[in-house]
C-alpha cells in the first residue's frame, strides 16, 4: 500500500489527542495541516525528527500550516516523548485500534507500526502532498515541507 496521493480526500480516520479526545477529518476543515507519520516515540531518528521540525514551527505557522506528530504509541508515550523532547508539536496517537489511520493513508508498515511519511491536507480535506520516507530510517528534511507548502499557496 501506498501513501495517500495529492487530490484525494483525506480518508475517514480517529486518532487520540494527549487529552483523550478524538481527533478526526472534521478536524482538518478550514485549516491546512501536516500531518507527520513517525514510527516510535524515542527512537532516534524520530527524536531528531520532531526536534528539527519543532524549531521551524514559527516559520510553518507563517505558512498557515499546523504540524501533528502521528504514531502508533500511546497518548502516555507520546505525552512523556512531547515533554522530554520539550516540543510544542501536538501529539496524536493511532494505538486504538492500533495502526487504523495509518493504514487508511497508506503508511502502515507491516511490522504495525507508521512508516516514515508527510501528508499535507488543505483546508478542504483534500490531500495537498505527500511524501514517504524511503525507509523509516530517513529522515524528511523540513525543505520538503516548505517546498509542498510554497507549492500550494
Amino acid at each position: 500500500m501506498a501513501v495517500v496521493e495529492a487530490g484525494r480526500p483525506a480518508p475517514e480516520f480517529s486518532l487520540q489527542t494527549a487529552g483523550g479526545e478524538p481527533f478526526t477529518r472534521e478536524a482538518l476543515l478550514g485549516r491546512t495541516t501536516v500531518l507527520v507519520f513517525y514510527p516510535f516515540a524515542f527512537s532516534p531518528v524520530c527524536t531528531d525528527q520532531l526536534s528539527t521540525y519543532n524549531e521551524l514551527l514559527a516559520d510553518f505557522a507563517e505558512r498557515g500550516a499546523t504540524l501533528y506528530g502521528v504514531s502508533c504509541d500511546a497518548t502516555y508515550s507520546q505525552t512523556a516523548f512531547k515533554e522530554a523532547l520539550n516540543i510544542e508539536i501536538e501529539q496524536l496517537s493511532d494505538f486504538e485500534p492500533k495502526g487504523a489511520a495509518c493504514e487508511a493513508f497508506g503508511v502502515l508498515h507491516p511490522g504495525g507500526f507508521p512508516q516514515r511519511a508527510l501528508v499535507l491536507i488543505g483546508p478542504d480535506a483534500v490531500v495537498r502532498w505527500s511524501y514517504q520516507a524511503p525507509s523509516p530510517g530517513d529522515l524528511p528534511g523540513a525543505n520538503l515541507i516548505f517546498d509542498a507548502l510554497d507549492a500550494y499557496a
